[in-house]
């Protein structure tokens, strides 16, 4: 039997046919959804606070006050000759990037089955939705980093920044992409195991001490045996640090093998991410 007009339907919603699968046109569609989750999280933020958007440079501002008392006036650890301040700050606006990326992203389905079990659209837009509106955040704490950047200059401090700043997105996308991954791995797993949502926790604060951020790379190495230099490279985020602090600081050393490594790393843990998520969004509803 036919149908009538009143009953044909614009999609129909079927089984992707692959683990790994995608649905580009799907997302497109629902990009103004996507935009509306993005502009209600930056909304939600900073409603009803007195400071509004100024909590998103507070929070780079105050931990790097307080790294630069402990780390650098009590410990005496080096910043290869630049200001410590501006150091860490450069580390702290790329960490904060990935961490609260990381730590949304692992709450995705935890967080939102109340919306996934009452209507359908692309489950993936939720941490899509968490790696813009984090751009937004990042954004706003870049630009005061490049304020102070820019003082330290005009106070006639040794800081050299190169052209390897316009790679810059890259570097954000790398970061962007490695966060995302590793979330959507732990949001699967937290369907069945909560005990995660403890690791994730304390998991990503001891991740920050074993990443290069109040320390320099180069200080590590030169304590270590050279036949363990690849264990710190092991690390995704050290390539990507290293880089964003040379870029912009022109402290420290770069080499491209381990930036080529953590684009890999982080392509690899997006596939991961992508299977599992896919799997875990048939059936968590039920298990949930």
């Amino acid at each position: 039997m036919s149908k009538t007009k009143s009953e044909e339907w614009l999609f129909e919603i079927s089984p992707k046919k692959s683990a790994f699968e995608i649905n580009f046109k799907e997302l497109w569609y629902y990009r103004d959804l996507l935009m509306l989750f993005v502009k209600r999280d930056i909304v939600t933020f900073y409603k009803q606070t007195v400071l509004g958007p100024i909590w998103f440079i507070i929070q780079p501002l105050l931990t790097s006050v307080i790294q630069f008392v402990i780390f650098s006036k009590i410990a005496d650890i080096p910043s290869d000759g630049v200001p410590y301040f501006l150091f860490v700050l450069a580390g702290n606006i790329l960490w904060f990037y990935f961490s609260d990326c990381l730590k949304s992203v692992s709450e995705t389905f935890t967080a939102n089955q109340s919306i996934f079990g009452k209507v359908y659209f692309p489950r993936i837009i939720m941490p899509l939705k968490v790696i813009v509106s984090n751009l937004v955040k990042f954004s706003i704490q870049f630009v005061f980093f490049i304020i102070v950047l820019i003082y330290y200059i005009s106070q006639g401090y040794d800081i050299n920044p190169s052209s390897l700043m316009l790679i810059t997105p890259i570097l954000l996308f790398m970061t962007a992409i490695l966060a995302m991954g590793i979330g959507m791995i732990i949001s699967s797993l937290t369907v069945k195991y909560r005990d995660l949502n403890f690791v994730v926790t304390f998991g990503i604060s001891l991740f920050m001490y074993i990443t290069p951020i109040v320390y320099p790379t180069t200080l590590v190495l030169e304590k270590i045996n050279p036949k363990y230099h690849i264990l710190v490279y092991l690390n995704p985020l050290t390539g990507i640090l290293d880089f964003f602090k040379y870029a912009f600081l022109g402290s420290g050393s770069i080499d491209l093998t381990y930036l080529l490594y953590s684009l890999a790393f982080g392509l690899v843990v997006l596939l991961l991410g992508v299977l599992v998520f896919n799997r875990t969004e048939k059936s968590f509803i039920d298990v949930i």
